[in-house]
Protein backbone atom coordinates (compact mmCIF):
# COMPACT_ATOMS: atom_id res chain seq x y z
CA UNK A 1 0.00 0.00 0.00
CA UNK A 2 0.95 3.75 -0.83
CA UNK A 3 3.09 5.58 2.07
CA UNK A 4 3.12 8.76 3.41
CA UNK A 5 6.68 9.25 2.43
CA UNK A 6 5.71 8.56 -1.43
CA UNK A 7 2.68 10.85 -1.49
CA UNK A 8 4.11 13.89 0.37
CA UNK A 9 5.62 17.53 -0.20
CA UNK A 10 8.97 16.71 0.83
CA UNK A 11 11.08 19.64 2.44
CA UNK A 12 7.91 21.45 4.22
CA UNK A 13 9.14 24.54 5.33
CA UNK A 14 7.93 25.64 8.62
CA UNK A 15 7.12 29.51 10.10
CA UNK A 16 8.76 30.18 13.25
CA UNK A 17 6.11 30.25 16.62
CA UNK A 18 7.77 33.83 17.22
CA UNK A 19 7.44 35.24 13.23
CA UNK A 20 4.38 37.46 13.34
CA UNK A 21 1.38 36.13 11.10
CA UNK A 22 2.19 39.07 8.46
CA UNK A 23 5.62 36.80 7.77
CA UNK A 24 3.75 34.19 7.90
CA UNK A 25 1.58 35.37 4.91
CA UNK A 26 4.28 36.79 3.17
CA UNK A 27 6.27 33.12 3.54
CA UNK A 28 3.15 31.43 1.90
CA UNK A 29 2.89 33.69 -1.07
CA UNK A 30 6.48 33.41 -2.39
CA UNK A 31 5.84 29.42 -1.70
CA UNK A 32 2.49 29.18 -3.28
CA UNK A 33 1.04 27.55 -0.38
CA UNK A 34 -2.26 27.92 2.22
CA UNK A 35 -0.59 26.52 5.27
CA UNK A 36 3.05 25.99 7.12
CA UNK A 37 4.14 23.97 9.88
CA UNK A 38 4.71 25.90 13.08
CA UNK A 39 8.14 24.79 14.43
CA UNK A 40 9.24 26.20 18.26
CA UNK A 41 12.69 27.59 18.98
CA UNK A 42 13.27 24.04 19.73
CA UNK A 43 12.98 22.83 16.15
CA UNK A 44 9.64 20.29 17.50
CA UNK A 45 6.02 20.79 15.89
CA UNK A 46 3.91 23.34 17.05
CA UNK A 47 1.47 23.19 15.23
CA UNK A 48 -0.44 24.45 11.56
CA UNK A 49 -1.29 27.69 10.36
CA UNK A 50 -3.49 27.91 8.08
CA UNK A 51 -4.18 31.53 5.68
CA UNK A 52 -7.72 30.81 7.11
CA UNK A 53 -6.14 30.95 10.57
CA UNK A 54 -4.81 34.19 9.92
CA UNK A 55 -7.94 35.93 8.59
CA UNK A 56 -10.46 34.37 10.92
CA UNK A 57 -8.49 34.52 14.41
CA UNK A 58 -6.40 37.51 13.54
CA UNK A 59 -7.47 39.98 10.61
CA UNK A 60 -11.35 39.23 11.46
CA UNK A 61 -10.89 40.32 15.06
CA UNK A 62 -9.02 43.15 14.36
CA UNK A 63 -5.61 41.93 15.44
CA UNK A 64 -2.26 43.59 13.37
CA UNK A 65 -0.67 40.86 11.87
CA UNK A 66 2.69 42.45 12.36
CA UNK A 67 2.12 41.98 15.66
CA UNK A 68 0.41 38.29 16.18
CA UNK A 69 3.19 35.29 16.46
CA UNK A 70 2.55 32.29 14.52
CA UNK A 71 3.05 30.55 18.21
CA UNK A 72 -0.14 32.61 19.23
CA UNK A 73 -2.72 30.12 17.02
CA UNK A 74 -1.08 27.27 17.26
CA UNK A 75 -3.79 24.78 19.51
CA UNK A 76 -3.09 21.75 21.75
CA UNK A 77 -1.00 19.37 20.10
CA UNK A 78 -0.10 19.15 16.42
CA UNK A 79 -2.07 15.92 14.61
CA UNK A 80 0.30 14.35 12.37
CA UNK A 81 1.70 11.13 10.49
CA UNK A 82 4.16 8.97 10.15
CA UNK A 83 6.78 8.64 7.40
CA UNK A 84 5.57 5.03 6.67
CA UNK A 85 2.03 5.02 8.01
CA UNK A 86 -0.33 3.87 4.62
CA UNK A 87 -2.95 5.81 3.10
CA UNK A 88 -5.45 4.07 5.15
CA UNK A 89 -4.49 5.31 8.05
CA UNK A 90 -4.05 9.09 6.59
CA UNK A 91 -7.73 8.85 5.61
CA UNK A 92 -8.04 7.36 9.30
CA UNK A 93 -6.64 10.28 10.85
CA UNK A 94 -7.66 12.80 8.58
CA UNK A 95 -10.71 12.25 8.83
CA UNK A 96 -11.02 11.55 12.42
CA UNK A 97 -9.45 15.17 13.35
CA UNK A 98 -11.10 16.78 10.52
CA UNK A 99 -8.03 18.10 8.60
CA UNK A 100 -6.87 18.55 5.22
CA UNK A 101 -3.34 18.50 5.69
CA UNK A 102 -1.03 16.36 7.96
CA UNK A 103 2.65 17.12 8.71
CA UNK A 104 4.73 14.13 8.17
CA UNK A 105 7.25 13.24 10.41
CA UNK A 106 10.09 10.34 10.46
CA UNK A 107 10.96 9.98 13.96
CA UNK A 108 10.94 13.42 15.72
CA UNK A 109 11.95 15.00 12.12
CA UNK A 110 9.42 16.66 10.29
CA UNK A 111 9.87 15.44 6.49
CA UNK A 112 7.24 16.89 4.59
CA UNK A 113 3.37 17.71 3.92
CA UNK A 114 0.18 15.32 3.47
CA UNK A 115 -2.47 17.30 1.46
CA UNK A 116 -5.97 16.13 1.03
CA UNK A 117 -5.19 16.58 -2.85
CA UNK A 118 -2.51 13.92 -2.57
CA UNK A 119 -4.63 11.69 -0.75
CA UNK A 120 -6.91 11.63 -3.56
CA UNK A 121 -4.80 10.71 -5.88
CA UNK A 122 -3.53 7.91 -4.29
CA UNK A 123 -7.13 5.98 -3.27
CA UNK A 124 -9.47 4.25 -5.17
CA UNK A 125 -12.48 6.39 -6.10
CA UNK A 126 -15.22 5.42 -3.50
CA UNK A 127 -12.54 6.21 -1.12
CA UNK A 128 -11.91 9.35 -2.48
CA UNK A 129 -15.52 10.43 -1.91
CA UNK A 130 -15.76 9.32 1.21
CA UNK A 131 -12.57 11.17 2.67
CA UNK A 132 -14.31 14.45 0.69
CA UNK A 133 -17.16 13.77 2.84
CA UNK A 134 -16.15 13.50 5.95
CA UNK A 135 -13.32 16.62 5.66
CA UNK A 136 -16.51 18.29 3.97
CA UNK A 137 -18.91 18.04 6.41
CA UNK A 138 -19.39 20.17 10.12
Amino acid sequence: MTTAREIMTPDATCIGAEETLLEAAKKMTELGVGALPICGTDNKLKGMLTDRDIVVKALGQGKDPGQVKAGELAQGEAVTIGADDDTAEILRTMTEHKVRRLPVIDGHTLVGIVAQADVARALPDPQVGDLLQALSTD
